[in-house]
């Protein structure tokens, strides 16, 4: 049974809590919060606090930017002491929906993005969407300021053990963390790249997959800096090494069954299912604008390191954009293979979502699996089997992105174009950049 009010209240009161984090997200996918002592839980809980929204990047213009937290009670959870100790009190936090001092929901907010969407889906007769992340990371060491390096605190690679698998300590205080609070830990390990690592956690409905993702980054962060290093989520912080995704396993339910699952079918995949993958194909190049969101994301959308940069479809190799796992069942589910961890899970979520219902409600088909390794094909036999690249930098994402209308009416006329404007500028500024790169070329030959 979902959290009440009353339920949340007795808990603050039962276990002492001092402290309450009214947590929320900007459009750029930052975790931000405002922070309420004892006195003011009532208030909090009634959804009575407010906030200035002009202070937060693509939220609201000076002259209207008094807005409210109204909390999500199921997202209550009081923090760990490894995260937060108990010297000055127990913390606790509620992520929340931001409205308007009428009450009105604020279409600026990313979590009210996703919200349409998942009613859209359920308006169709779905449960929901379900999704089962593995956020890849990388640990680092920090100088002698504190400062993070991308020097690697490991030589180790895929599933090594201690002592070579350096971060086994970090990621073990990680996971227990994340047990504490109420995470399902599917597999932790040491993942492909010094220094990198995975912690999977159990698929989900939509809306708490995003609430998990952003609340796994800031554990993951915090305990890597307890142990002295420095965690990061950037896509690709070392050349010439795999890079971090996140790859996302998709299903749909049904009145509690697999919508996915066909016993009789081609590949045991429903007429839904395949709706849905054509979807994703069909909108790949405008989704990829918010699942892949910085300049460096697209540094590790590159051949050669098991990231896609082809947009098809497997059963049976990791080569395709989107994979469909062997289990079937319960388990049918199509695993999206480009999204980064640095994305906004509630704006990623969304934008995957308002593709695979595009495909539903216009009975897309997708084209045939393709069963070959994608990168040991020529180029012409791509263009034979119709097979279509993602973007080769964010610029040309957000050309994708503009030109989708369904994943911009996903977003909403508000998120889209601060979202557009603000990474435009982050393009621009990346572009008139003078890079060490251009240095150690031109600079002494010219």
């Amino acid at each position: 049974m979902p959290l009440t009010r009353e339920d949340v209240r007795s808990e603050l009161e039962r276990q002492n809590v001092r402290f309450l984090r009214l947590q929320f997200s900007d459009i750029m996918g930052q975790n931000k919060n405002v922070e309420v002592p004892t006195s003011q839980f009532e208030k909090a809980l009634d959804g009575e606090i407010m906030f200035d929204g002009s202070s937060v990047q693509g939220f609201a213009r000076i002259e209207e930017s008094d807005m409210l937290l109204k909390p999500d009670y199921g997202s209550f959870l009081v923090f760990p002491s490894i995260i937060e100790g108990d010297a000055r009190g127990k913390v606790a936090r509620l992520i929340c929906d931001i409205t308007h001092p009428d009450g009105s929901s604020f279409e600026g907010d990313p979590r009210f993005v996703l919200k349409r969407q998942i009613e859209r889906l359920r308006s169709l007769g779905f449960d929901d969407m379900y999704a089962g992340p593995e956020p890849e990371f990388f640990l680092f060491a920090r100088d002698a300021t504190g400062a993070p390096t991308t020097i690697t605190n490991d030589a180790a690679g895929y599933f090594d053990l201690a002592p070579v698998d350096r971060g086994e300590e970090a990621r073990r205080d990680m996971v227990n963390a994340l047990v504490e609070m109420g995470f399902e830990i599917e597999a932790a390990h040491h993942e492909v790249a010094p220094g990198q690592h995975e912690i999977d956690f159990k698929y989900t409905d939509a809306m708490t997959t995003a609430d998990n993702i952003a609340t796994f980054r800031m554990v993951v962060k915090r305990i890597a800096s307890l142990h002295g290093l420095h965690a990061t989520f950037m896509p690709k912080p070392v050349a010439g090494i795999n890079g971090s995704g996140m790859h996302t396993h998709l299903s749909l339910f049904r009145k509690g069954e697999n919508a996915f699952f066909e016993p009789k079918a081609e590949h045991q995949l429903s007429h839904t299912a395949k709706n849905w993958i054509a979807g994703l194909l069909e909108h790949a190049q405008g989704i990829v604008a918010l699942t892949n969101p910085l300049v460096n994301s697209y540094k590790r959308l590159t051949p050669g390191y098991e990231a896609p940069t082809n947009i098809a479809w497997s059963v049976s190799n990791r080569s395709a954009m989107i994979r469909i796992p062997a289990r079937r069942g319960i388990g049918t589910r199509c695993e999206l293979r480009m999204p980064d961890p640095s994305c906004n899970p509630y704006l990623a979520l969304a934008a995957i979502m308002a593709a695979g219902i595009d495909g539903i409600e216009r009975n897309l088909v997708p084209p045939p699996a393709i069963a070959r390794n994608i990168y040991q094909m020529s180029v012409r036999d791509r263009r034979k089997h119709k097979i279509k690249e993602l973007p080769p930098t964010l610029r040309e994402a957000l050309v994708a992105l503009n030109k989708d209308r369904v994943v911009r009416e996903a977003m909403g006329s508000h998120v889209f174009e601060h979202y557009l404007d603000a990474k435009s500028k982050e393009f621009e500024a990346y572009r008139i950049s003078v890079h060490e790169w251009e240095l150690d070329q031109y600079l002494a030959e010219y």
